[in-house]
């Protein structure tokens, strides 16, 4: 089970009449998650469904606390997110009985934007996409049983290595900064999640 249509058929399939259904997309960065979280949105919504995306990078702690605690340069590390602001999010968007309002990430400023998504009550399935939904440590533990459907998107290290070095490069940096963003921090990121990830109900070795 590798394409849209399908896994987009299998979630309708396991969400049965709920009206909230809550889908996890994990994997290490450049994997490929949001592009999968949006295609099922489209997949859901041309189905006749409603869905949105809620992105974990929108809890990224913001650059003057990271400075302060020596963690800036770590910028995307479990360590440097606000995990109860996502964990109290998560709360409002299970209970779905107001509107929710999520913080997006915009990348090309390295800021996260509040309040930046909606996610009406009506909203029957909200696709949560980040890197560490499925992570087996403190306090990302916390997240274990908070979702109704899994998918995890893992690469082979090449691949992960490819796009995470042309995504530094769309973004203006130079070879030096490039060189720490890949092995420095994104890579051995990425190893921490494909090896202390709990399992999910699909793994996708690429998208």
């Amino acid at each position: 089970m590798t394409s849209v249509p399908e896994i987009a058929a299998e979630i309708l399939r396991r969400s049965g009449d709920a009206p909230r259904f809550i889908v996890a997309i994990a994997g290490p960065p450049g994997a490929g998650k949001s592009t999968l979280a949006d295609a099922l949105r489209e997949a859901l919504v041309a189905a006749g469904e409603t869905a949105e995306v809620l992105p974990m990078d929108g809890f990224h702690m913001d650059n003057g606390i990271l400075e302060a605690r020596g963690l800036l340069p770590r910028k995307g590390a479990p360590e440097t997110f606000d995990v109860r602001g996502f964990l109290d999010i998560l709360e409002a968007v299970r209970r779905a009985d107001e509107e929710v309002l999520v913080p997006v990430f915009d990348r090309s400023r390295e800021i996260a934007i509040a309040s930046a998504r909606a996610v009406a009550p009506e909203t029957r399935f909200v696709l949560v996409e980040g890197n560490y939904l499925l992570l087996d440590e403190a306090p990302w533990s916390k997240l274990d049983g908070r979702f109704d459907f899994s998918i995890f998107v893992g690469p082979a290290y090449d691949v992960l290595e490819s796009r995470l070095r042309e995504r530094w490069v769309f973004y203006g940096l130079d070879e030096q900064a490039i060189q720490w963003k890949l092995y420095g921090n994104d890579l051995p990121n990425g190893k921490r999640i494909t090896e202390n990830s709990r399992a999910a109900d699909i793994r996708i070795e690429i998208f």
